[in-house]
């Protein structure tokens, strides 16, 4: 981990509502199942994924959607990188 003193005003803006991906990975049956949240603070998406991911045997990826010029895509916050099902 590297941790340094940031300038706060390096950021041109700055977003209040996140919408979430939440992947849970069950390896077992070899599937996936995928949810978006939102209207959530991650304390509250990371409580729901762990406690369903535990009571269930799965393991989870939680993402945060983002756009880059105007293209969605997803930034990973915590959870099994990359692909499990992946050889």
């Amino acid at each position: 981990m590297n941790i340094r003193p940031v300038d706060p005003r390096d950021m041109t803006w700055e977003q209040d509502h996140a919408v979430y991906r939440v992947y849970f990975w069950d390896t077992a049956k070899n599937h996936s199942h995928e949810f978006e949240v939102t209207e959530a603070d991650i304390d509250e998406v990371l409580d729901w994924t762990r406690g369903e991911a535990k009571s269930r045997g799965w393991s989870y990826t939680v993402y945060v959607k983002v756009s880059d010029e105007g293209q969605p895509g997803l930034t990973r916050l915590c959870g099994v990188a990359g692909d499990p099902f992946a050889v």
